[in-house]
């Protein structure tokens, strides 16, 4: 029988250690059954020890290898392909789409998390302080001085030029501020920032009686900023003893909205922080956009007689490329210091294998191909836009 291994077998697979029933599910064995016909588990009554043990791990760990290996090499080389072949039934040849695409995009995130802690430079948000530009002014406010670097200035002297009486005599003309009138208010404006700055933060307490009188989103927006106003001026984090402070009801609802001013000073502080938050809710994201997108490609390709499912798993094999090609391209531009592989991935590489995927897979020519890749990318912003401002807008609720 193909089953039937020779008597001088060792180790668990051994004719001696085989039983007449599946120790797993129980079904009913010859003693020439080498695994059971039900589940798939060995038939044996041997003992796991340590040989076994370290043999059965080697082994799931190059069937799954097996596995990798197809899924990757298809993936990134046959476009549309891989979503073919599992459609038609090779499913144990390949890792599961869903399965797949989460574990990519999450080891992306963690691989740039790592780089952002080694590197102190973060490959989403890379915010340089030395691009901004400052401005000074003088002790008495008559001269401004504006520079990029502190050793690169142009200074504007208070004296009038030609050129400056003109500009007074036609500001006079038509009503606006002359040059001194305008170093007047800008020194008033920066005497004010810096008397506020001084003085600090402050709020407005507003009583409960108060709020009710207003409209609902009035009430919420008044309460919301009062409670931000108040967490910025007394650093109360506590929302029962900020509450308390304030005379508010103790109740889910201020407790909740205490909580959202506390969320939004702590963004206002570290922003990068709050969007690295949100930028690593994108795999989640995709994952609950890809039902809606796959509406479309049910759609427009309704004569192809594909199921919803197996357009979705389509998708999340396009999903699983990007976020694969991703992964490969962040160790080259980090080593570089530049963005050229991510960008050549989004401008280049990834339209064209767009196009590719939906050829191959759904198999129509490439006029019609092309028409419906340019609608469904046209879909895809508009969809991915509102779904991304909902899905964001609900994340950062609950940051």
């Amino acid at each position: 029988m193909a089953n039937h291994l020779p008597t001088k077998t060792k180790g668990r697979k051994a004719a001696r250690y085989r039983g007449a029933k599946c120790l797993n599910c129980g079904t009913p064995l010859d003693l020439s059954d080498v695994h059971c016909s039900y589940c798939g588990q060995l038939n044996t009554t041997k003992s796991l020890s340590l040989t076994d043990f370290l043999g059965e791990f080697l082994g799931s760990i190059i069937t799954y290898d097996s596995k990798f290996r197809y899924t990757l090499k298809d993936l990134l080389f046959r476009p549309g392909v891989i979503t073919r072949n599992f459609v038609k039934g090779q499913r144990l040849k390949y890792a599961n789409p869903f399965r797949f695409f989460l574990s990519v995009s999450i080891i992306y995130f963690l691989l740039n998390g790592l780089i952002a802690t080694i590197t102190g430079e973060n490959k989403v948000f890379n915010f340089n302080d030395n691009d901004q530009k400052e401005v000074s002014f003088g002790p008495t406010g008559d001269n401004v001085r504006v520079f990029s670097t502190p050793n690169d200035s142009i200074e504007v002297d208070s004296a009038l030029t030609k050129e400056e009486e003109i500009f007074d005599s036609n500001a006079k003309k038509y009503g606006y501020p002359t040059k001194s009138e305008l170093d007047s208010l800008i020194k008033t404006g920066i005497d004010k920032a810096k008397k506020k700055k001084e003085e600090g933060p402050s709020y407005k307490a507003i009583s409960e009686d108060s709020l009710q009188t207003l409209s609902r989103g009035n009430r919420w927006a008044s309460r919301l900023n009062l409670y931000y106003d108040f967490h910025n001026t007394t650093e109360i984090e506590n929302p029962k003893q900020a509450l308390d402070s304030l005379h508010h009801p103790i109740n889910k609802w201020n407790i909740w909205g205490y909580k959202r001013a506390v969320t939004m000073k702590s963004v206002k502080d570290n922003p990068t922080e709050f969007l690295t938050y949100l930028v690593e809710k994108t795999p989640f994201f995709v994952f609950f956009f890809t039902p809606l997108y796959a509406l479309f490609f049910w759609l427009i390709y309704s004569k192809k007689k594909y199921t919803y499912m197996e357009h979705m798993i389509f998708i999340f094999h396009l999903f699983s490329f990007i976020f694969l090609a991703m992964l490969i391209a962040i160790i080259p531009d980090t080593l570089l210091g530049t963005q050229i592989f991510n960008g050549l991935l989004f401008g280049l590489i990834g339209p064209f294998y767009y196009y590719k995927a939906l050829r191959n897979f759904y198999q129509q020519n490439r006029l019609l191909t092309i028409i419906k890749f340019l609608f469904l990318n046209m879909v895809f912003l508009i969809s991915a836009s509102v779904s991304a401002t909902i899905f964001f807008t609900i994340s950062a609720a609950f940051y």
